[in-house]
C-alpha cells in the first residue's frame, strides 16, 4: 500500500483538501446530468454515488484524524447511506494508506522525545495496520512482542476545524436543522477529543478489561504505560484476525455462536451493569483468536451513559411498554424525541415513526434466546431505514430529534446488531450477563 510522507496539519491546509474534493463531486455532478441523457437514472445515480464517494474517501483519507473518522462512523450507517458510501467509507475502519518509515520515526521522537530503538529492542517502522487516528507497529522488548500506536500529527489540534467543515455535509444527510444542533456535534466533538488522550485511553482500557474480565471466550491485550504518552500506546500484541476476516470464511456455527455470545454478553454487562459502553463497535476492533476467543482492542471511544437516559431508553425497550400509549408518549418526551412546541402534526409523525422502529429495533429484547443470523429481521431495518431516508414528510420537518446520548448508544447498537450478523450468531442467550 502506498505510504504517506506528509499530513496537512494547519486549518488553510486541510480546508484547501477539501475544497479540492468539493472541486471533484462538482464534476461528477456534471458527469452524472450527462450520463441521465445516454442511460436510465438508477445507473447515472449509482456511478454518482461511486464517484462521490471514491472522491470523498480519497480527500480523507489524506487529512485522517476526525475527518476521516465521520466517514468511520457514517460507514456503520448501513440504513442510511447509499452502498457505494457504505463499502468506500468502511475502509477507514482498518485499512488506510499508513505513515511513510521517516515520518513515523519523527513523529514517534516528536511524541516520545527519543527514537523507537532507544526504547524497544526491536522496532518495525513499517505499520501492520493504519485507521483514522493512528497507525500500529510491531516492537518487541525483553523477548515480548508489543503492539504500539501512535497517533497522526495534527489530528488532535484539527478536530474542531474539522468538524466545522463537515458539520454543513452532515446536517444536510441526516436533516438536522440549524436550532439547538450544536449540542450533537459537541457531543462528537467531545467524544474524538477523548479518543486523541491515549493517556485516558489507558486508563479506560484497563478499567474495563478487569471488570469484564470474568466473561467467557472474552480477552483483552495489557497496556504498558512506562511505554506510553499522551499520542502513543503500547500494549501486547494479539495474534488473530479481524472479525470481519473471520465471518468472511467461517462456515462453523458453533464457533459463530460462541464468538457471537460473548461479544453480546461483552455489551450487555458494560451498558447494564457499568453504564459505560466500548461505543466504536466496527470490526476492526475486535479480533477472534485460534482458541475462538474474542479480543477486544481500542478503548478510545467509551460513552458513560447517564442514568436520566439509561432508564426511559431501556424502559422503552419492553414489550409492554410501547404498547402502552400514554407511557410510551411520556418517555418519547422524556428521551427529547417529542418537544413540548410540536403541533398536533409533528407528534403524530414522529410517534407513529419512533413506534415503528422501536418495536422492530428492541425484538431481540422480547425473548430469551434470539437469531441473529435472521436475514428478515435485518431486512426490515434496512427498508425501515431506506424508506424514512426518503420520506419527504421527514424531510419537511426539523430531524433535530433525541438527547444528545442517542448518538452514541444508537452507534453502539446498531454496530452491535451489524457484528452479531455478520457473524451469523444463533440461539444467544439475550440476559446472559445476569448470571456472569
Amino acid at each position: 500500500m502506498k505510504t504517506i510522507d506528509n499530513i496537512p496539519t494547519s486549518k488553510i491546509q486541510r480546508a484547501s483538501k477539501l475544497v479540492s474534493t468539493g472541486a471533484k463531486i462538482g464534476v461528477n455532478y456534471l458527469k452524472y446530468y450527462g450520463d441521465k441523457l445516454i442511460t436510465t437514472n438508477e445507473e447515472a445515480k449509482n456511478r454518482l454515488n461511486k464517484n462521490n464517494a471514491t472522491d470523498i474517501y480519497d480527500g480523507l483519507k489524506q487529512l485522517k484524524g476526525s475527518a476521516l473518522k465521520v466517514a468511520q462512523m457514517l460507514s456503520m450507517e448501513k440504513s442510511i447511506l447509499p452502498q457505494a458510501y457504505v463499502e468506500k467509507f468502511s475502509l477507514a475502519q482498518f485499512s488506510v494508506p499508513p505513515l511513510s518509515p521517516p515520518l513515523v520515526i519523527k513523529t514517534f521522537k516528536k511524541y516520545f522525545g527519543k527514537a523507537p530503538n532507544e526504547i524497544f529492542d526491536t522496532f518495525n517502522s513499517t505499520s501492520v495496520n493504519a485507521a483514522s487516528i493512528g497507525q500500529v507497529h510491531l516492537a518487541e522488548k525483553d523477548g515480548k512482542k508489543l503492539a504500539v500506536k501512535i497517533q497522526y500529527p495534527g489530528v488532535a489540534e484539527s478536530i474542531t476545524s474539522d468538524l466545522t467543515m463537515v458539520k454543513p455535509i452532515a446536517m444536510s444527510m441526516f436533516n438536522i436543522k440549524g436550532k439547538d444542533s450544536d449540542k450533537y456535534f459537541k457531543e462528537v466533538e467531545n467524544k474524538l477529543i477523548e479518543e486523541t488522550n491515549y493517556i485516558l485511553e489507558i486508563k479506560q482500557s484497563k478499567d474495563i478489561a478487569k471488570s469484564c474480565s470474568h466473561i467467557s471466550n472474552l480477552k483483552f491485550p495489557e497496556y504498558y504505560e512506562e511505554f506510553s504518552t499522551e499520542r502513543i500506546i503500547t500494549m501486547d500484541y494479539m495474534l488473530g484476525e479481524h472479525l470481519s476476516e473471520f465471518t468472511s470464511h467461517n462456515k462453523n456455527q458453533k464457533k459463530s455462536n460462541t464468538i457471537g455470545q460473548a461479544l453480546w454478553d461483552f455489551y450487555m454487562f458494560q451498558i447494564h451493569q457499568l453504564k459505560r459502553v466500548h461505543a466504536d463497535p466496527h470490526p476492526g476492533n475486535f479480533l477472534v483468536s485460534k482458541n475462538n476467543d474474542l479480543i477486544a482492542l481500542d478503548f478510545g471511544c467509551i460513552k458513560t451513559i447517564p442514568e436520566a437516559f439509561y432508564v426511559p431508553y431501556f424502559q422503552l425497550a419492553k414489550k409492554e411498554n410501547i404498547t402502552n400509549k400514554t407511557y410510551f408518549t411520556n418517555k418519547l418526551y422524556e428521551l427529547e424525541i417529542l418537544k413540548e412546541e410540536d403541533d398536533k402534526e409533528e407528534i403524530a409523525f414522529f410517534t407513529a415513526m419512533f413506534h415503528e422502529m422501536l418495536s422492530l429495533f428492541t425484538q431481540p429484547f422480547h425473548n430469551e434466546t434470539f437469531d441473529f443470523s435472521n436475514p428478515e429481521f435485518f431486512g426490515k431495518i434496512a427498508e425501515l431505514g431506506e424508506r424514512y431516508s426518503k420520506s419527504t414528510d421527514l424531510k419537511k420537518m426539523n430531524g433535530n430529534r433525541g438527547s444528545k446520548h442517542f448518538i452514541y448508544i444508537n452507534r453502539t447498537f446498531f454496530g452491535l446488531y451489524n457484528l452479531m450478523f455478520d457473524l451469523k450468531s444463533q440461539n444467544i442467550k439475550i440476559d446472559n450477563y445476569k448470571n456472569l
